[in-house]
């Protein structure tokens, strides 16, 4: 079934996974040197922004829906050190951690309803606002990383 005639479960699994496609694909034709290129201020990198990818999910999913303390889903305690470097970081490294990390999302978010509920600080949230969350989320990401991709492709002609 294509996502513009799916039900509502299979339409937010479907646009979820297009903007997961997308953030993996910022470190497609990026060696480890211009993956970890800083061209803002901030820590955001396209490297770094794969990795915070792969906090987000854990977060949200693995955490929040799975139960599971965020300590023991091995996952820094703010949002900011999820897009700090380590120095073994590489892209296959984080490209193969993201990987896996969607899996396990997918494979806890089957076991549960759109209708059921989980602890946030703002209140509970429903499986379908996390699956919305996650959507908007990887998709600004995603337009970040487009951004930096295409100016760290554009600097190698003047290297």
């Amino acid at each position: 079934m294509t996502l513009h005639l799916a039900g509502e479960r299979e339409l937010l699994e479907g646009m979820l996974d297009v903007q997961r496609t997308e953030i993996a694909g910022l470190l497609d034709d990026l060696d480890d040197d211009e993956a970890r290129r800083r061209l803002v201020p901030s820590l955001t990198t396209p490297l770094g922004l794969v990795k915070h990818a792969t906090f987000v999910e854990k977060v949200w999913f693995h955490s929040r829906v799975a139960g599971v303390p965020r300590g023991e889903v091995g996952i820094p305690d703010t949002v900011d050190e999820s897009f700090v470097l380590d120095p073994s970081d590489t892209v296959a490294s984080v490209r193969e951690a993201y990987a896996a990390a969607c899996e396990g999302s997918r494979r806890i978010a089957a076991t549960h309803g759109l209708d059921d509920e989980y602890p946030w600080h703002h209140g509970p949230v429903s499986l379908r606002f996390i699956y919305a969350h996650m959507i908007q989320e990887l998709a600004r990401h995603a337009g970040h990383g487009d951004i930096l991709v295409e100016q760290i492709v554009a600097g190698r002609g003047d290297a």
